[in-house]
Order: C-alpha cells, then sequence, then structure tokens
C-alpha cells in the first residue's frame, strides 16, 4: 500500500476536517486514515473514526497504545477520573506527550507508505485556552525536525492547517469544504463521549459550540439538527 499523505484521525471534528483537507490535495485513494487506541474514555470516537473514513473513500488504520495507561495518568485515560480545570493549573484532561508520540508513530509508518507528509489537527487556540502544551507549531516543530533527522529527508512535513484558526473559522474551513454538515452531525469531540452539540459543560464542548454559535449566527441558512441547542447558548 503506498500513500501521499497519513492522517492522524480521532474521529473529532479537527482530525476530521484534516482528512477532508487532505482528501482534496491528494484524493481518497492516496490518503490514510489512521487512529490510536490507547484506554481513551470513550472509544465512541474510534467508532466514528471508522465511520467517517468509510464515508469519505480513505483506508483506515489503527494502532494500539494501551501501554499509556501504564506509564502515565489523565482523566481521558480510563473512565474513573472526574474532569477538572483548576484555574491556573494544567488541566487533568491533557496526556502528557501524546501528540508527539502519535505524530512519531504516524510519520514513521508514512514514511514506510512513500508518504511525505502527516496531518495534524492541533490548534493553538486549545495551547492558550486548554492549557495543551503539545498544541502549538513550535512544539510540531521541533517534532518535524527529529523526523527530518530519522528520515534524512528534509522535507518532510507534520501538516497543521487549522493551527492558526479559532473554532468558527474551522467551522468556515469545513462549510467551504462542502463536508461541515456531515461532521456536525458524525464527529465526537465531547470528553464525556456524547455526540452532536455534547455534555455542553467539558471544556471540549464549550469551545466549539461557542464557534459554533459564532459561525450559525452567520450563516442562518445552515441547517444540522441540534441548531436551536447551539443558538440557544447562554452568551
Amino acid at each position: 500500500m503506498k500513500k501521499k499523505a497519513v492522517v492522524v484521525h480521532s474521529g473529532g471534528m479537527d482530525s476530521s476536517l484534516c482528512l477532508a483537507v487532505a482528501i482534496k490535495e491528494f484524493g481518497a485513494e492516496n490518503v490514510l486514515s489512521l487512529s490510536f487506541t490507547y484506554n481513551q474514555r470513550h472509544s465512541i470516537e474510534l467508532a466514528r473514526a471508522i465511520e467517517i473514513s468509510l464515508h469519505f473513500g480513505v483506508d483506515h488504520v489503527e494502532l494500539d497504545l494501551s501501554c499509556l495507561s501504564q506509564i502515565t495518568e489523565s482523566a481521558l485515560i480510563g473512565h474513573g477520573t472526574a474532569i477538572e480545570h483548576k484555574k491556573g493549573e494544567t488541566p487533568n484532561t491533557i496526556v502528557i506527550g501524546r501528540n508527539g508520540l502519535m505524530a512519531r508513530l504516524a510519520a514513521i509508518h508514512a514514511n514506510t507508505l512513500g508518504a511525505n507528509c502527516i496531518y495534524m489537527g492541533v490548534m493553538e487556540l486549545e495551547s492558550a485556552n486548554s492549557g495543551y502544551r503539545d498544541c502549538s507549531r513550535a512544539y510540531m516543530d521541533v517534532v518535524q525536525t527529529a523526523l527530518r533527522m530519522d528520515f534524512a529527508n528534509d522535507t518532510f512535513e507534520i501538516r497543521t492547517p487549522l493551527i492558526l484558526m479559532n473554532k468558527k473559522e474551522s467551522m468556515e474551513l469545513g462549510y467551504k469544504l462542502g463536508v461541515l454538515e456531515y461532521l456536525l452531525e458524525k464527529t465526537v469531540t465531547c470528553y464525556e463521549g456524547v455526540e452532536k452539540e455534547g455534555c455542553m459543560k467539558c471544556p471540549a464542548c464549550k469551545l466549539r459550540n461557542e464557534g459554533l454559535k459564532i459561525f450559525s449566527l452567520e450563516h442562518p441558512d445552515f441547517k444540522y439538527s441540534y441548531k436551536e441547542k447551539i443558538l440557544n447558548l447562554i452568551a
């Protein structure tokens, strides 16, 4: 199997948008969707990654990283820890080093498949608002430099098309690509594993839904099944 791009695909909105971007550039047959299982809090996102990949006509692979639960702790690993983000502290949903590890493994597979890039759905918005240190372009540049040394290839790329966007801007991208309605219905971003509008309480839901509300107000004719719930969010 040969590919031109590998997308690290969680089944959430941001990584699924990256999948759509990669497909637009390279064609579905040249893109691989790559997910990781690491005893994450909810398996629904993995099921959605498979479903979305099938819908878009791309090959999908899932790699086992269950060892993460043996070497680190996070509210997103396992099922028993309440989600907390105390003021001035790093949220307990951070999985230390996760994005860097996934980027390296995805890139190694990409290199084997003949691909010269991987896509990551990271946003610096997450770094600023949620304390996720591995969601910056500076972080990805460090990993990219190491990968170029590994592969003896100065052109290998970690592509982060959403990196400087806010959530509303990412919705605009999905809208322009013609995939937004589908992804709003199928992706799972919520930390509690609730589909569509999510639990509306966790940090991931709040950030996403605030951006979606702004988008919805600016696009009154755009339809999706839970639009009224989003428009009724308290400002």
